[in-house]
């Protein structure tokens, strides 16, 4: 802190950095924990207090009553509102849960205190009205905090933004209208023991609330706030990320029976109750364990064996209420104990096919086919041999992938570059990586996004995608030797036309223009034989010089598209006279060659380039003193290995001499490597198709 005196010479106290937040008051901290700890014994006494009063006056109060549930359930909501308010002081879903409960056990002692004074005495007395007249509003703002504000404020005590608050404050609006208007009731009346007490503050003669024209616009209002919570946790539910989701997760999964509301009412009535019941106990203890961060991880199991029980229990209430029915109409005056048995053994018959069914629908829903990975593959191999054109190949897989495991991204990228090949889903920032091999070789890297609230795969997420990126990688091999060939059939139908408009130019400007000249020069020469013999003989001389030039160009053409020596010597013959011709002082050539079959023409001229372009590297590059080529026989193909003991090879170098050399051995099939030699030097080996 800094102290800064302002004018007038009284200092105050600034945060030395802009924009911070001044620290709580020590006293208003301590007031805030007194008030959080004060949350339950507060409800324990009053709670403890309602049971005697309701006692006096004969109100059950048994644990298989309405009261039974509600306030076991209320206690838990007081001690997680505390526990919150004391862990998280600034988080106002903790206060909002702790005064929910207050409130509800303030309200309901009030009133049974009202009833057992107007029982017992006939007569109110100041706390009895004070009573009474809490229990004629303080339901309505019950329901607000519980059905609006918990909802809005979950998990982290906040609105989404800014825009939220106008819907808010309607239904809040509406919700104060209702308890005014509840507090000015000119008669209060009990809840559960009829009593009437004269409001002090109230109009005489106004009905209760549920009564007054106004009630369907303010319960419109409420509704509005309802709505406004449920799009609420919809939209954190679809932003949410990370931890985030599994709070969400938690809270989702506490309140999800709300769904059976609308048909409770044709329900048996234990499933009313025990809706009731998880609902009041389920829905504190989720929030408590969202809020507190506590053991997040373990929420999808909880989430799968839920669903997976509360679905067999049902399914078995139904089936079992069906085939006793069936069967007590069909089999009248048998006995109760009959039709029982035998509906308990139809049941127990389906049972376990049943929950087998339910477990796989479940896991699917939850997980996709990680549990059936014979499925998935199945479905990746028809969509692949269903794929139209090579480029929707890897589409298709991406597609799949995120299908089978219900996974919000999946790509394809190049190894080297992270380049997409293929993606499907919006991107995550931190994708899992998994390479994808063929022959041991990494064609591809499949990026893969966690689900929602997960940061990794479990073990059989891993042996699914394992298994799937089995086939991916030769499918995207596939597609990578595809758009290869494809690549190489331009390349070389460039490669030809820009050797046909060689030929062209040289034809054309070259050997063609110097036949054209020599077509005038013989006309000029058949003109001075009879006039000038001296001339003409000179003429003659420059002729013969001319053809000659011509015929060398002629040969440079040819020996161009293949050199002659190929067919003059053969592949070992022609080898050894270009390494006469490169080598000179102080460089030394040997050619080592096995007796070499007979090869395709093409064959011959891509082995005779690169050695050519080898030795011609070593000459311009190495400083070598020795050179040795090397030909090398094999079963399916020819060796080609040129060493020297030079100044030896960078690793990553590039040139246009081993791209060059690269290339043809790739347009043959085959492959080149320049690597360092085992002492010095360097070694270029290429292998070639025979």
């Amino acid at each position: 802190m800094v102290r800064t005196p302002p004018e007038g010479g009284i200092e105050v106290q600034t945060d030395a950095l802009a924009g911070a937040p001044a620290l709580p008051r020590p006293r208003a901290v301590g007031l805030r924990r007194v008030l959080a700890l004060a949350v339950v014994p507060v409800y324990l006494g009053l709670v403890v207090s309602y049971v005697l009063l309701a006692r006096g006056t004969g109100t059950p109060t048994s644990v298989l009553s309405e009261d039974g549930t509600i306030f076991p359930g209320f206690a838990v909501l007081a001690a997680t509102g505390s526990l919150i308010a004391l862990r998280r002081p600034g988080n106002a879903l903790g206060w909002v849960m702790a005064g929910t409960a207050v409130l509800i056990a303030a309200g309901a002692t009030g009133d049974a205190y009202a009833a057992w004074v107007m029982t017992t005495r006939g007569q109110p007395d100041a706390l009895a009205v004070v009573g009474a007249w809490l229990q004629s509003w303080y339901w309505y703002l019950l329901l607000w905090l519980l059905f609006v504000a918990v909802p809005l404020l979950f998990p982290d005590g906040r609105l989404l933004s800014r825009r939220w608050r106008i819907p808010v404050l309607l239904s809040l609006a509406g919700t104060v209208a209702s308890a005014v208007l509840g507090g000015l009731t000119g008669t209060l009346t009990g809840q559960d023991v009829d009593y009437r007490i004269a409001n002090p503050i109230g109009i005489a003669g106004f009905p209760p609330v549920e009564d007054s024209p106004a009630f369907p616009a303010l319960g419109a209002l409420l509704a509005l706030g309802i709505l406004t919570a449920v799009a609420a946790v919809v939209v954190r539910f679809r932003r949410s990320r990370g931890d985030e989701r599994q709070q969400m997760k938690w809270f989702v999964f506490a309140v999800w029976p709300l769904v059976l509301f609308p048909v409770v009412d044709f329900l048996p009535s234990v499933v009313g109750s025990v809706v009731f019941a998880w609902l009041v106990l389920a829905v504190p203890v989720a929030i408590a364990i969202a809020v507190l961060r506590y053991r997040l991880d373990g929420i999808d199991v909880v989430i799968n064996r839920t669903l997976v029980y509360a679905v067999l229990t049902l399914l078995v209430v139904g089936g079992y209420v069906l085939v006793v029915g069936y069967l007590g109409a069909a089999f009248a005056g048998r006995g109760d104990l009959t039709v029982s048995l035998v509906a308990t053994g139809l049941i127990a018959v389906v049972f376990a096919p049943l929950r087998v069914r339910v477990q796989r629908g479940v896991d699917r829903l939850l997980y996709g086919q990680r549990a059936e990975p014979y499925a998935a593959l199945s479905r990746l191999g028809q969509r692949l041999e269903a794929a139209p054109a090579p480029d929707e190949v890897l589409p298709t897989i991406v597609r799949t992938v995120r299908e089978a495991l219900r996974l919000p991204y999946v790509a394809i990228a190049v190894p080297d570059d992270d380049r997409l090949m293929a993606a499907a889903g919006e991107p995550v920032p931190a994708p899992v990586r998994l390479p994808l091999l063929y022959r041991n070789e990494e064609v591809g890297t499949l990026l893969l996004g966690p689900r929602a609230g997960e940061t990794g795969f479990s073990a059989a997420d891993r042996r699914l995608l394992s298994d799937l990126a089995r086939h991916a990688g030769v499918a995207v091999s596939a597609v990578r030797l595809t758009a290869d060939l494809q690549r190489s059939r331009e390349l070389l139908v460039g490669a030809r036309e820009e050797e046909r408009r060689r030929l062209r130019r040289d034809l054309h400007d070259g050997l063609g223009a110097q036949l054209a000249g020599l077509t005038v020069q013989v006309g000029v020469l058949r003109g001075l034989i009879g006039r000038d013999p001296a001339a003409a003989e000179e003429l003659a001389g420059e002729l013969r010089q001319e053809l000659r030039t011509a015929i060398a160009d002629i040969r440079r053409l040819v020996q161009g598209l293949r050199p002659p020596a190929l067919d003059e010597l053969g592949l070992t013959g022609a080898l050894q006279r270009l390494a006469e011709r490169a080598g000179g002082e102080g460089i030394t050539i040997t050619v080592e060659a096995d007796d070499i079959p007979p090869l395709p023409a093409a064959v011959e001229v891509a082995v005779y380039r690169i050695v050519s372009e080898a030795l011609t590297n070593v000459l311009r590059h190495a400083a070598a003193r020795a050179c040795t080529v090397r030909l090398a026989v094999e079963p399916s193909e020819l060796v080609v290995t040129v060493t020297d003991d030079g100044a030896g090879f960078a690793p990553g170098s590039h040139g246009v001499g081993l791209a060059s050399m690269r290339e043809r051995a790739e347009e043959m099939g085959g492959t080149c490597t320049v690597s360092p030699g085992p002492g010095s030097g360097t070694v270029v080996r290429a292998w070639v198709p025979r």
